[in-house]
């Protein structure tokens, strides 16, 4: 489902330079001719999700349309917005949310050098803690020691109640059940501790189950729906890729991953930088690790598929051969990664820090690097036939 590009082939970014144009705009043809689906994997990361909306404003203003959107916490709001709102208002809607969740705290002038910025995301990290974020969460009154045993709000630091409204601001949910963009969004049961996906393909999604997906304890409570609580997906895994890659359609797809936190990083020199460190390792999710496993899954599918062509009839005609054939048949594949990079100011806090200077650095950060992705446009190439799958990672590659 990918729209004609009417445009005249240009970055968003204004370049003019003739060869980064016309490389832009031979990626944004490739992708349309090349791929059918194009899914979009967005992980968990509180205030970094802003990120995410800047890379999909590169691919909202490059007229490239979107098949499924699968998130986590964060991703799961912005992946919400996206299927829930028509082509062409996405982006303003994604913009309307960040302002609002963002809107606490806005310097007016930024003084120059990491030192004093660090200061200022400090201190609005710190009023993130004390007042809450508007139309996000809250502190709770009276503190959850002092709360009923058994209640909500004992089980949680925050009260999430205005997202639900902000939810219903900024989302169509009849859009979003109905429409053409599939929408999965992950959580945990906290009765079983069992990953669970709610998911447009079989059953319909309302405020609360994208609640669920970013209920991190112990900031924000569970969210109850059908007798069960639920908790923040990313208590088990912050990156949706497994969940898609379980479910794939049986056409050649783009897979572009936008991840939040980094695997990879500076060795760390202070008890802060070791806690953003570990806080990076913990949610990056091993991504890197998730996608060479599916690679070495893909491949040896494909010589299981092989062999069965080896096979005399009288074998191949075989009932257990005959029940794995039909997972040898797999589409072509094409995994970006694209990795928010961290900046020198950027602390422990970073993923509640939600200044709006700081949003909107994130915002077109997403952007940036999007921009330069696309301007590769080998990477958009189909997969040879006999691997059937490629893997672009634009933090790895070192593209700037």
């Amino acid at each position: 489902m990918l729209r004609r590009n009417d445009g005249d082939g240009r970055p968003p970014d204004g370049t003019d330079d003739g060869v980064e144009a016309g490389n832009y705009a031979v990626a944004c043809n490739r992708l349309r001719a090349n791929y059918p689906n194009v899914v979009l994997l967005l992980q968990g990361g509180g205030a970094l999700g802003s990120y995410q909306a800047g890379v999909f404003e590169v691919l909202e203003d490059s007229n490239i349309d979107v098949n499924w959107v699968a998130g986590i916490s964060i991703g799961a709001i912005n992946s919400a917005i996206i299927a829930g709102n028509p082509p062409g208002q996405r982006v303003a809607k994604l913009r309307g949310f960040w302002e609002r969740i963002s809107g606490n705290v806005r310097w007016p002038v930024v003084p120059p050098g990491d030192d004093a910025r660090l200061a200022l995301n400090y201190w609005a990290s710190w009023l993130a803690i004390t007042t809450g974020t508007p139309g996000f969460f809250q502190p709770r009154v009276p503190l959850p020691h002092f709360a009923p045993r058994g209640s909500l709000g004992a089980l949680s630091y925050y009260d999430t109640t205005p997202l639900r409204e902000t939810l219903l601001e900024f989302v169509d949910f009849d859009l979003l059940n109905n429409g053409p963009v599939r929408l999965s969004v992950g959580a945990v049961n906290v009765r079983s501790g069992n990953f669970i996906y709610f998911d447009t393909a079989d059953r319909v999604i309302g405020p609360e189950h994208i609640m669920a997906s970013g209920a991190l304890p112990p900031g924000f409570p569970p969210v109850e729906i059908e007798n069960e609580l639920y908790w923040d997906g990313g208590l088990v895994s912050n990156t949706p890729l497994q969940h898609v890659f379980n479910n794939l359609p049986q056409e050649d797809t783009l897979l572009l991953q936008v991840d939040l936190f980094s695997a990879r990083g500076p060795r760390p020199r202070t008890i802060e930088e070791a806690d953003e460190r570990a806080k990076d390792i913990r949610f990056s999710s091993r991504t890197r690790l998730n996608s060479t496993v599916m690679v070495d899954f893909l491949r040896y599918r494909k010589l299981v598929g092989k062999l069965i062509e080896l096979l005399p009839d009288e074998l191949r005609n075989a009932p257990e051969v005959q029940a794995i054939e039909p997972d040898t048949v797999i589409p072509k594949l094409n995994l970006i990664q694209l990795i928010y990079r961290r900046k020198l100011y950027d602390a422990a806090f970073k993923d509640y820090e939600f200044s709006w200077n700081t949003m909107k650095d994130h915002w077109h950060a997403g952007k940036a690097t999007m921009t330069r992705t696309l301007r590769h446009h080998e990477w958009f190439e189909l997969p040879p036939a006999d691997i059937g799958f490629a893997r672009h990672d634009v933090d790895a590659s070192s593209i700037d």
